[in-house]
């Protein structure tokens, strides 16, 4: 019964969280401050919660700055996503073999 409890409750938020912005921003925000500021939310958010699980993901913090180092330098040049993650893999267990 109390799973049954807690997954209304995880929909109830999640609505309110959609919904909220709605009810409140009726007419089109003409602030270009705050349409900039709005613009860069997901990708602080994002950031914000990738990075600490990219740094403690592998036990290591040598092995983890060299495969973000690595996925960095790639994804600067354009490479494909498979591409990023197979070299920052790569370079996180070859870093871990030498260390």
């Amino acid at each position: 019964m109390s799973i049954a409890i807690y997954i209304a409750v995880m929909a109830g938020v999640t609505y309110l969280i959609r919904v909220i912005p709605f009810a409140f921003f009726r007419k089109k925000i003409k602030s270009k401050f705050l349409r900039s500021f709005l613009y860069y939310i997901p990708y602080a958010v994002l950031s914000a919660m990738t990075l600490p699980a990219i740094l403690y993901s592998t036990g290591s913090m040598p092995t983890a700055i060299a495969g973000t180092a690595a996925a960095l330098v790639l994804a600067y040049f354009g490479c494909p996503l498979i591409v990023v993650a197979l070299a920052a893999s790569l370079a996180a267990f070859l870093t871990g073999l030498f260390l």
